[in-house]
């Protein structure tokens, strides 16, 4: 494959995952959040309680309300957000549209309920569908997948992330707040809509499992661990570390505050499995040894992922 070829695929591959992620929130948004009045945060969950109150179509509400929020955005904060973003915005409702229109309005679990018709009689359908919990929970793992891969293509969906940009700008209040604020405070407008305060209870399990579906899509399934290993050992340990688990390793001098006494830390990260080996041989070189285990979510540089591609 010539370098041509190769440029064009990397510049492919995220387009990819963006799509890709658009179309898995899309069927996440129509199959599980949607049918049961859902309001898992972001521009999205507010429209699916104004299609549930007054029956507009979902991922038009959204629509109306994400084009305007991105013209503020590109005016107050700059051109930050780029093609992808706005690819994203119309994506989305894109297929939203496409997936109401061959699949139907119907949750995933509960088929059988002709939700449009419910809503064309002025039956709320989410008060007759039993399945919420289950809906929620694997509504917060397609969540999670589809917008773990938009940001894999180093996008963001726009939205209310953009409000909270914004807010940030002005009040200097962190952006992890605020995002969590604004979310919040669309998840409990179902409770002024509809009076049940069941419903921002679902949401939340949404949010908190797409959450860490996220971490594991953007960061990966692997969890490397980190070791600060205090032993009077140095040279058998650093042997098992350098010649028979291959990994690297570094050495700092530090002094014992209860003592006053010199020590040796070897500080390395291993994964999970390298870890276990290491531990073992550990206990049997010096019992006496300390160890510190950390949990390291990232680890980026030569041996393990490049920094390039973070």
């Amino acid at each position: 494959m010539g370098i041509a070829a190769k440029k064009i695929i990397n510049f492919l591959i995220p387009y990819g995952w963006l799509l890709g992620g658009c179309f898995v929130f899309a069927l996440g948004a129509v199959m599980f959040a949607e049918p049961y009045g859902f309001a898992p945060g972001g521009t999205y969950g507010l429209s699916m309680v104004f299609h549930h109150l007054w029956g507009w179509e979902t991922e038009v509400t959204a629509l109306c309300m994400d084009v305007p929020l991105l013209l503020l955005g590109i005016y107050f904060l700059g051109g930050m957000f780029g093609v992808k973003t706005v690819i994203c915005t119309f994506a989305i409702p894109i297929f939203m549209w496409l997936i109401h229109n061959t699949y139907g309005y119907n949750a995933l679990l509960e088929p059988e309920i002709n939700v449009s018709a419910l809503i064309e009689q002025g039956v709320e359908p989410r008060t007759l569908l039993k399945e919420q919990l289950l809906s929620a929970i694997f509504g917060g793992i397609v969540y999670g997948i589809g917008i773990g891969m938009i940001f894999k293509a180093r996008a963001t969906s726009g939205g209310s992330d953009i409000i909270s940009m914004i807010l940030n700008k002005y009040t200097h209040i962190s952006l992890g707040t605020l995002v969590i604020i604004v979310d919040c405070t669309i998840t409990l407008s179902t409770v002024v809509a509809f009076g049940d305060w069941r419903l921002p209870m679902y949401s939340w399990i949404i949010v908190f499992i797409e959450g860490k579906v996220i971490d594991l899509i953007v960061e990966g399934a692997s969890m490397h661990k980190t070791l600060m290993i205090v032993t009077e050992q140095v040279e058998p340990i650093k042997n098992v570390i350098l010649n028979e688990i291959n990994r690297g390793a570094t050495l700092f001098p530090a002094v014992g505050m209860y003592k006053g006494e010199q020590r040796n830390v070897i500080y390395t990260i291993l994964t999970r499995q390298e870890m276990i080996t290491l531990r073992h041989r550990i206990a049997d070189i010096d019992p006496d040894a300390f160890i510190n285990i950390i949990d390291s979510k990232e680890i980026l540089g030569r041996g393990f992922k490049s920094i390039k591609e973070a």
